[in-house]
């Protein structure tokens, strides 16, 4: 049997900082919980390149959300060099049709097997995600999430960016694709600017695989606690969603309990 996703493995930080110490202040600090750190447009604009590399010699798996949406050869060389970078997940925005998905697809592999040449290292395979629907988009029609979850299949793409009310729909469109789930907020956080979020608890039951949470740890009275009580409901809610052992002499699992075992396989680092 695979092995299980590990809480860490599925909890990313949002860094919505503008400055490379102050970022890499949280990675460090934050960095035992939360195994993935989201370095955004602002950051990587702020700190440059440099971030990536930085963040991923720290210990942490870095996801690089820049929704990129251009001509394709443009995006085939941004993606390339993020590949090269060190980045884990990369974002594509699904608008931007089949050619500019699939060139971005194709750079960031070529850009993460160059870097890993140059450094005469391993690492885990790159994943370029497609994004949906914003979180800040106060609705995201059913019919749009299916088109753009098989779009973002077909053209190449490991794993899906959208809000925990869209899964359903992304799971019936892509279902072996990784589902990557921001607007994340513990019970009786403020909203932001996020229209459409979700508890940790909630979104996992819906069928979440890695939960993206920033201002509800980092801005909250007290983040440790708050980081801490993440965990605690990532840890309940796994529980709760672990399937049990298949019998000896049984087929295993049922189909719809193998996903997370699938994506612990495929994409997480040992």
């Amino acid at each position: 049997m695979a092995e299980r996703l590990a809480v860490r493995d599925r909890l990313a930080l949002a860094l919505d900082v503008s400055d490379a110490p102050a970022a890499m202040a949280l990675a460090e600090r934050f960095g035992p919980s939360f195994g993935v750190m989201k370095v955004g447009l602002e950051l990587f604009v702020a700190a440059g390149p440099r971030i990536v590399r930085d963040i991923a010699a720290s210990g942490c798996r870095v996801f690089l959300d820049l929704k990129l949406h251009d001509i394709p050869n443009t995006v085939e060389r941004a993606a390339r060099s993020a590949g090269a970078l060190g980045a884990w997940l990369l974002t594509l925005h699904t608008q931007g049709g089949p050619d500019m998905l699939a060139a971005g697809v194709r750079g960031f592999r070529e850009g993460a097997a160059q870097g890993r040449s140059d450094a005469a290292s391993s690492g885990p395979e790159p994943v370029a995600l497609g994004v949906t629907v914003l979180t800040s988009d106060a609705t995201a029609p059913p019919e749009v999430l299916a088109g753009r979850a098989a779009l973002a299949r077909d053209s190449g793409c490991g794993g899906l960016v959208c809000a925990a009310g869209d899964l359903a729909a992304i799971g019936a469109a892509a279902p072996e694709l990784l589902r990557v789930v921001p607007g994340i907020r513990t019970a009786g956080a403020a909203l932001g600017d996020q229209r459409r979020v979700a508890t940790p608890a909630s979104a996992l039951a819906a069928g979440a695989d890695l939960l993206v949470i920033g201002r509800t740890v980092t801005a909250a009275a007290d983040p440790d606690a708050t980081a801490a009580a993440v965990v605690a409901e990532v840890t309940a809610q796994a529980r709760v969603l672990e399937p049990a052992d298949p019998a000896p002499g049984t087929a295993g699992q049922a189909a719809g309990s193998a996903q997370r075992p699938r994506v612990a396989e495929l994409h997480c680092p040992q």
